[in-house]
């Protein structure tokens, strides 16, 4: 049976430590834009506080959940047990951009193990935290992570990366603004 938390407890924060993968859920204000759902891993998700989360956002092909938090700053995270007893975590909230460039960025960057330079920061403000059982969930065994992202944005570069999030992450698909290409406004 389903619980509402009022905070992130000892029990939900260890739940949280031991999952390998998470999803996160965004969309924009119209009815007519996309919705986006991106499995995140790499040992990204920390525990800022009992109602506080934050995960590093590493370079991708698409800009969504940046374009979304935006615009209307609604998002969602959900983890599930593959392994060990069945259960499914949901935490909403407020989220935020937190980019390189801010004040902010290198004290929350120290909370992660960071694989490759982070694009952002993303930071939640946790207004509802519910889990359920998970029991359709299947059961998978974790073999390891992957390291194709860090040898790409490696082979990259730091410039090379510069261009790359110029071309495809200036805005959303549904053309909303994502980052900010370098000299422009957040």
């Amino acid at each position: 049976m389903g619980k509402i938390h009022e905070k992130l407890d000892p029990k939900l924060e260890e739940f949280i430590r031991s999952q390998h993968v998470f999803f996160v859920g965004t969309a924009p204000s119209s009815g007519a834009g996309h919705v986006n759902v991106s499995p995140k891993g790499l040992d990204s998700l920390r525990i800022l506080g009992p109602s506080s989360v934050a995960y590093v956002d590493y370079p991708g092909s698409g800009v969504e959940t940046i374009a979304h938090l935006r615009q209307n700053g609604r998002i969602v995270l959900m983890l599930c047990a593959f392994d060990g007893p069945p259960k499914i975590l949901r935490l909403y909230g407020r989220g935020r951009v937190v980019e390189p460039v801010a004040p902010e960025f290198r004290e929350l960057l120290s909370c992660f193990d960071v694989r490759l330079q982070p694009r952002s920061i993303i930071v939640v403000d946790l207004e509802r935290i519910a889990d359920s059982c998970g029991y359709a969930v299947p059961r998978y065994e974790f073999k390891a992570e992957r390291d194709q992202l860090a040898r790409w944005a490696e082979s990259r570069g730091p410039d090379g990366l510069a261009v790359y999030q110029a071309e495809r992450n200036s805005e959303s698909i549904d053309g909303l603004p994502g980052l900010p290409i370098a000299g422009e406004p957040a």
